[in-house]
């Protein structure tokens, strides 16, 4: 017969360092997310990452005249709009809308914050700066780019970007986030610069 688990004054299941209430994780799991030994895996799924987004802000928008006038967003845009209608579109009418209303009348300022977002992301993203935050924002644009019926490597890459915002604390180790982070914290940890100027 086993004993059901019991928590002490401050609320911890005896034995298991799990506060009640919570699920416990997985070896892997710490390992994958928590554990600096992992970061070489993340490492490589990064710098690969940053580099896909790094090339297309460079190669394929910043570069191009047509891009830059926003003369490719909205050829972009039209065909988005355009996969909204038919028995099974691609594009939902609602996303549709916020393209043809919103980005579309704006479209050489959104082709320009659509580039710089890229070549940020992609910067930051293989200089392991704010991994987290740069790896969401990349997962950001691929969802908008499905959104807007392109698959292309979409999927696979917002499949790492996930990945890479779960482990945001060791995704960055071999990168500037292993200064950044304890330096800086978090807004539920300050880190050691907040503690000196206290």
């Amino acid at each position: 017969m086993t004993k059901n688990p019991t928590t002490d004054r401050t609320g911890t299941m005896a034995g298991t360092g799990v506060q009640h209430g919570e699920m416990g994780e997985s070896r892997l799991s710490r390992w994958l997310f928590n554990r600096t030994e992992s970061s070489w895996i993340w490492l490589i799924l990064r710098v690969y990452l940053g580099y896909q987004w790094f090339n297309a802000a460079l190669g394929d928008k910043l570069l191009s005249p047509s891009w830059r006038s926003g003369a490719g967003l909205r050829g972009f845009i039209s065909g988005a709009i355009k996969g909204a209608s038919g028995a099974h579109p691609a594009v939902q009418g609602w996303y549709a809308s916020f393209l043809s209303s919103v980005i579309l009348p704006h479209a050489a300022f959104w082709g320009w914050v659509i580039a710089f977002g890229e070549l940020l992301v992609g910067a930051a993203l293989i200089l392991g700066l704010f991994t987290g935050l740069a790896a969401f924002f990349g997962g950001f644009m691929n969802f908008n780019y499905l959104m807007a019926g392109t698959v292309s490597t979409n999927p696979f890459l917002f499949v790492i970007a996930t990945w890479l915002v779960l482990a945001w604390k060791v995704a960055g180790w071999w990168g500037l986030d292993r200064w950044i982070l304890p330096a800086l914290g978090t807004p539920w940890h300050p880190g050691r610069a907040f503690h000196h100027a206290s």
